[in-house]
């Protein structure tokens, strides 16, 4: 059972989010009409961590943010793990044109920026033309709060950056009641467009060694220099895991939109899934910790216009008769987290077993003593539990992301 320091926190934390989301649901998305169709992002008074575009030195990852879309709030924050292999040619051809170092705080080494020269040439060694897989993750918050920059999101990015060797693209999609459905799911597809956009203006920026001008301005650095589109991998916590699935049906179901993306594999991290005929998990633990049922169905009510709002609807119930979309078969290796004291667990274990029913990779990760969101809360991030379930996935994600083949078992 939690400790109950969790449990008297878990108490709090629910009145919060209750009153919180019932305070979103009275303003109704505000007055403007602009404002409320440009959307919001990220709660201005939710606690947040400032993007680092220096290594830093505590775990060597850097962090930017861009706001990649004019006519919304959509933004990205970008995490890259690690100086690259090649940053000491990158360093060398800075210092004949800049003899004066970029200042670092707390011995963090700056990023030197992008020379695609450095890394397409033929005479560079094998290590500095070394592409990072792409992880696109997708956080929680019940589609009303949260964001890509989050405190705890930003931490459980930077851990998973590491751990997975990964640039990790966390989306700030916008969110509810502001954007309601489908305007998250679409913003995940968005980001999976600009991702291909900016792999192929990379490739097109190279004209026999060169740069083209035009290319090379317009590029996304960290992307281009380092990502590998073709190792691409959904990750997503609690209704961010919705969308994921969604995003990755829509790569199943054509991928011309999204070449040069390759979708590998998917993590559902405890799936925000729901339906109208309640399962076991969720009668006998609807009363749970953090969020109980009845606070994440006023949740839905937010996401979803009174005229769509059903427990069925196909962002809802991923096995909901009639959802459409393409043949489970079809889907990609899909990881599924889930916790012991959550009670949106036996769904989630319903739409992994479907999976493995069609010969789809789809294990489940059970966590004993454990609540919704263990791994991403700021309040849990620190726990053996949170710690483990993040090397766990890594083990299970380097299976599909490695470039030498499966040499990695779970």
């Amino acid at each position: 059972m939690p400790s109950f320091g969790v449990k008297i926190y878990s108490v709090f934390f629910k009145l919060w989010l209750r009153h919180r989301l019932q305070t979103l649901a009275a303003d109704g998305g505000g007055p403007d009409p602009a404002a409320a169709a440009f959307g919001v992002s990220c709660r201005p008074d939710e606690a947040t961590a400032p993007a680092n575009p220096a290594f830093s030195a505590a775990d060597g990852v850097a962090s930017k943010d861009l706001h990649i879309d004019p006519n919304s709030s959509l933004s990205v924050r970008i995490f890259l793990p690690t100086p690259p292999p090649h940053a000491h040619l990158l360093a060398h051809s800075r210092r004949a044109s800049d003899p004066t170092p970029a200042p670092a705080s707390n011995g963090a080494a700056p990023y030197r920026g992008y020379l695609p020269h450095a890394v397409s040439s033929p005479r560079a060694p094998a290590s500095a033309r070394r592409r990072l897989p792409i992880v696109v993750q997708f956080h929680g918050g019940g589609f009303a709060t949260g964001s890509s920059s989050a405190t705890a999101n930003d931490a459980f990015c930077r851990r998973v950056a590491k751990l997975c060797d990964a640039i990790v693209v966390a989306v700030g999609y916008r969110l509810a009641p502001e954007s309601r459905y489908p305007a998250a799911f679409e913003d995940g597809v968005k980001v999976l467009k600009w991702i291909a956009k900016q792999a192929n203006l990379a490739m097109m920026s190279k004209v026999g060694g060169g740069v083209d001008t035009f290319g090379a301005s317009t590029v996304e650095p960290w992307i281009a220099a380092h990502g590998d589109p073709a190792r691409c991998v959904l990750l997503g916590a609690s209704c961010g895991a919705n969308i994921a699935d969604y995003v990755t049906r829509k790569v199943v179901e054509d991928s011309k939109p999204f070449d040069p993306i390759k979708v590998v594999a998917q993590v559902l991290m405890y799936p925000f899934f729901i339906g109208s005929v309640p399962t076991h998990s969720e009668i006998r633990l609807a009363n749970s910790y953090f969020y109980d049922k009845s606070t994440c169905i006023l949740a839905w009510r937010l996401f979803l216009s009174e005229k769509e709002f059903n427990l069925d609807h196909p962002a809802a119930n991923p096995l909901a008769p009639g959802r459409g979309g393409p043949p489970l078969k079809c889907m990609p290796p899909t990881l599924t987290v889930i916790a012991e004291h959550d009670w949106m667990r036996d769904r989630a274990i319903a739409y992994s077993e479907e999976l493995r029913k069609v010969n789809v990779d789809s294990p489940v990760l059970d966590y004993k003593d454990t609540v919704h969101e263990f791994a991403t809360l700021d309040v849990f991030l620190k726990t053996p539990q949170a710690q483990a379930c993040a090397e766990d996935i890594a083990i299970w994600m380097k299976k599909y992301i490695s470039l030498r083949g499966h040499e990695f078992s779970y």
